[in-house]
C-alpha cells in the first residue's frame, strides 16, 4: 500500500489499496479520505487485507520436502486451502515392468522409494512367489536376510524422515547426525549387496548371494554406532522447547480421519491403532521374532516423531535376533531349490560391487552345456507364470506396501500395480494444513515423511 501526498487545503489524503473503491489510478484503486473518517477507512483497508492469495509452492525439491507442487490459498498467513501436485518425478517404473521379466522386475521397482528400497524388492518377490505357489519353499536363511535387510532399511528411513524434518525447521545437526547414522548402515548394504542403495539384492525365490564370513562381526559392531546416533537425535530435540513448540499439536488427525483416508504406518499407529502387517499377517518368518508395536493416543507431528524413535529401537531388537538366527543357518541354502524358478546366477562382492563368481563362470563355461543353456534362457526369457492375479503387502518403513500383480501365462507381468504408501498418506496433507499456519505446512507434510520416487512410480 503507498500513499499519496496530503493537500493541506483540502485536508485530503489519498490511500492506493489492493480493493475497496471506485476510481482508480494508474490500474490501483484509489481511497479519499477526509477529517474524521479514519474508522471508515480503517475497516476498508482490513477487508482488502484479508482478501486470500495463492502461492505456489515447489515443485523444486527445498520448498516441499520433495518434488511436489503445493498450490496454498493464504488469507495473511494462514492457510485457506491447499491442493497437492503430483507428477513431478514419473518415471513409468510400472508400465516398464510389463516389458520385463519378472527378475528384471526388482531393478525397477528397488528405484520408487530409493530411501527404502528393499521393502520394494521383497514385496515384489513376494508377490512373484505366490503367484508361483513356492512361497513355502524359499529357504530359511533367505528369509531371514531379508527380515535383516528390511529392519535395517527401517531405521535408515527414519533416520532420514528425523533429520530432514527437522532440518526443515533451522536444526541442522539433526540433519548431519541422522545422515551419520544412516551412513553406517549403507556401509553394511554396500557389504552385503555390492551396493549402498537401488540394490537389486532379492530374487523370486531367495536373494542374489549368501552373506560374507566376516558380514554379522561387521554389523555388530556397526550396531552401538547406529543406537548412539540415535540417542543423540533424541536428547537434541524430544525435550527441546523449540521443537515441541513447533511440532505439538500441529498437523493433528484424529484417528477416524485417518482410516477413511487410509494412512499407514508411524502417522496412523501415532493416533493409537497399532496396524503393523509384522503381526497382523506376518511374512518372511516375523511371527518368530519378538518385537512391539508403538504407538501413541494423539497423531501431531510431534508423535510421529516419537513412534519413528521407538520403531528403530525395536528394529534394532529385531536386528540383533537375526543375527543369531543367521549364525545357526550358516551354510544353508539362499535360494529356492526348483530350478525351474531358481535364478542360477551366483554372484559374488568385489572392489567393484556385485560379479558372477569366477567358479561358476568356469563351470558352466567349461563343464556343463546343459548349465550354460539353461542360465541362458532362464536370464534371458525368464520363467513362466501361469494366468491369475496375486496381492502380497508388506510393512514398509512409511506404511503398508502392496503389489498386485496379474499374470497372463508369459515371462513378464501383465499388469504390477503397487499401493505405495507415500502417496496413500499424502492424502491427509489437506486436512493437516488448512486452518494452520504457512509456517506450518512443511513441517506437517515432512512428519507424513513422502518419498516421490515412490508417489510418482
Amino acid at each position: 500500500m503507498s500513499t499519496e501526498t496530503i493537500n493541506p487545503e483540502a485536508k485530503t489524503q489519498h490511500v492506493h489499496a489492493a480493493a475497496g473503491a471506485s476510481d482508480s489510478v494508474a490500474g490501483m484503486p484509489e481511497f479519499s479520505v477526509h477529517d474524521g473518517e479514519w474508522s471508515a477507512m480503517s475497516a476498508d483497508l482490513e477487508s482488502a487485507h484479508n482478501d486470500r492469495i495463492a502461492v505456489n509452492l515447489g515443485p523444486v525439491h527445498p520448498s516441499t520436502h520433495g518434488v511436489l507442487r503445493v498450490i496454498v490459498e493464504l488469507e495473511g498467513e494462514t492457510v485457506k486451502d491447499c491442493r497437492l501436485g503430483t507428477g513431478y518425478l514419473h518415471t513409468g517404473i510400472e508400465k516398464s515392468m510389463e516389458y520385463r521379466t519378472y527378475n528384471q522386475g526388482v531393478a525397477y521397482c528397488s528405484r520408487m522409494d530409493y530411501v527404502a528400497p528393499f521393502f520394494s524388492e521383497v514385496a515384489w518377490c513376494l508377490a512373484v512367489e505366490k503367484a508361483l505357489g513356492v512361497t513355502d519353499q524359499v529357504p530359511r536363511r533367505a528369509s531371514e536376510i531379508r527380515v535383516l535387510l528390511m529392519e535395517l532399511n527401517r531405521i535408515a528411513s527414519h533416520l532420514v524422515a528425523v533429520g530432514t524434518g527437522a532440518n526443515e525447521l533451522g536444526a541442522t545437526t539433526m540433519l548431519t547426525t541422522g545422515f551419520r547414522g544412516r551412513e553406517e548402515i549403507l556401509r553394511i548394504f554396500e557389504h552385503i549387496t555390492g551396493l549402498r542403495m537401488n540394490n537389486t539384492y532379492m530374487r523370486p525365490g531367495g536373494v542374489s548371494n549368501d552373506l560374507l564370513d566376516d558380514t554379522i562381526d561387521m554389523i555388530r559392531e556397526k550396531l552401538p554406532l547406529v543406537k548412539r546416533d540415535i540417542g543423540e537425535m533424541q536428547d537434541l530435540i524430544m525435550a527441546n522447547p523449540i521443537f515441541i513448540g513447533r511440532m505439538k499439536n500441529v498437523g493433528w488427525l484424529p484417528l477416524s480421519t485417518m482410516m477413511a483416508l487410509s494412512l499407514t504406518g508411524p502417522c496412523l499407529r501415532a493416533g493409537g491403532l497399532p496396524l503393523d502387517m509384522r503381526k497382523l499377517q506376518p511374512y518372511c518368518g516375523y511371527e518368530a521374532y519378538t518385537f512391539d508395536v508403538p504407538t501413541r493416543d494423539h497423531s501431531d507431528c510431534y508423535t510421529r516423531t516419537e513412534v519413528r524413535f521407538e520403531e528403530m529401537y525395536q528394529s534394532l531388537r529385531i536386528v540383533y535376533q537375526v543375527l543369531d538366527r543367521l549364525e545357526q543357518s550358516e551354510g544353508e541354502p539362499v535360494m529356492i531349490a526348483d530350478p525351474k524358478f531358481a535364478y542360477p546366477s551366483k554372484l559374488t562382492i568385489g572392489a567393484d560391487g556385485q560379479g558372477q563368481d569366477p567358479e561358476h563362470v568356469s563351470h558352466i563355461l567349461g563343464h556343463s552345456m546343459e548349465e550354460l543353456i539353461h542360465h541362458f534362457k532362464l536370464v534371458t526369457e525368464g520363467f513362466r507364470i501361469p494366468p491369475g492375479q496375486v496381492y502380497a503387502q508388506v510393512e514398509h518403513a512409511k506404511g503398508i506396501q502392496g503389489v498386485h500383480l496379474v499374470t497372463d501365462g508369459g515371462t513378464h507381468p501383465y499388469r504390477a500395480h503397487f499401493r505405495d504408501p507415500s502417496y496413500a498418506n499424502l492424502q491427509s496433507a489437506s486436512m493437516m494444513c488448512e486452518g494452520g499456519l504457512i509456517s506450518d505446512l512443511v513441517v506437517s507434510i515432512g512428519s507424513i515423511d513422502p518419498v516421490f520416487g515412490g508417489v510418482d512410480r
